[in-house]
C-alpha cells in the first residue's frame, strides 16, 4: 500500500490499555490512596479522550497522581508488549513490509512506546509522542512543554509538520484527539478503532468504525 500513510494511535489502539493507568498501578502499587488515585487517573484519561477536557491540563493532571519513577518505565515497558492488540500482532508482516508509510502519533510518552513498536519494525524516527522530564533523583515531574504534541489540538500541529504526500492518510485511533486530524483536513480517512474500547463521541464523527486492523486493511484494499 505504497499510497497509503497510516498514522496510528498507541493507547487502547496499538495496545489494549491506556499507558498511564498501567503506569499508575505500578507507581502506586505501595501508595496509600493507590484505589483512589487510580480512578482519578482513568476519569481524567476518559474526559481527555472523549475531547471533554483540556489535553495540556489533563496530561499536567495525571502525572502528578502518577508520582512515577524513570525506574518504574522497565516494568511498564515488558507489560505494554504483553498487551498489543491482536489484530496487530496478526499483522506483524505486513506492518514490517510496510514500515516507511507507518507511523505512530500519541499523545503519551516515547521513552515507553519506542521500545514496543521497534519490535514490529516501526522506525524510531516514525514515532511521534511526548518526552518525560526527570529531575536529578529519577523522578518524573513532567514533560517537555515544547513538543506540539503535549498542547491542545497536538496531533493536528504535529500532523502539519509532516507534510505528507501519498494519496491517502489514514489515522486510526480511539479518541477524539485522533479524530482532529482529519477534522482539520490532514487525512483522507478516519477509522474509529474499536477492537479495545469504543467511545461514542468518537464513533459518532468517523469515517469508518472497525473492530480490528484487517477491517482497515480490507477497506484500503
Amino acid at each position: 500500500m505504497a499510497n497509503t500513510t497510516f498514522i496510528i494511535d498507541f493507547d487502547s489502539t496499538f495496545i489494549k490499555e491506556e499507558t498511564l493507568d498501567i503506569l499508575g498501578e505500578i507507581s502506586l502499587q505501595n501508595h496509600p490512596e493507590k484505589a483512589d488515585r487510580l480512578h482519578q487517573i482513568a476519569s481524567i484519561t476518559n474526559s481527555g479522550m472523549n475531547g471533554d477536557t483540556s489535553f495540556r491540563t489533563s496530561l499536567e493532571k495525571r502525572i502528578s497522581i502518577l508520582e512515577a519513577k524513570q525506574s518504574h518505565l522497565d516494568e511498564l515497558i515488558a507489560r505494554l508488549k504483553g498487551i498489543v492488540s491482536d489484530s496487530f500482532v496478526k499483522n506483524k508482516a505486513f506492518i514490517r513490509a510496510n514500515t516507511d508509510n507507518i507511523l505512530i502519533v500519541s499523545s503519551g510518552f516515547k521513552e515507553f512506546i519506542t521500545p514496543v513498536v521497534v519490535d514490529y519494525g516501526i522506525k524510531p524516527e516514525n514515532v511521534y509522542a511526548n518526552d518525560f522530564t526527570f529531575n536529578s533523583d529519577g523522578d518524573i515531574i513532567g514533560f517537555n512543554e515544547n513538543n506540539p504534541l503535549s498542547n491542545d489540538q497536538g496531533k493536528v500541529k504535529l500532523a502539519k509538520t509532516l507534510n505528507l504526500t501519498t494519496k491517502n492518510i489514514a489515522v486510526i485511533g480511539d479518541g477524539f484527539t485522533d479524530y482532529e486530524i482529519r477534522q482539520a483536513g490532514l487525512a483522507t480517512h478516519f477509522f474509529a478503532f474499536t477492537e479495545n474500547v469504543s467511545r461514542e463521541k468518537v464513533v459518532k464523527v468517523a469515517d469508518y468504525v472497525v473492530t480490528s486492523f484487517d477491517e482497515i486493511l480490507e477497506k484500503l484494499n
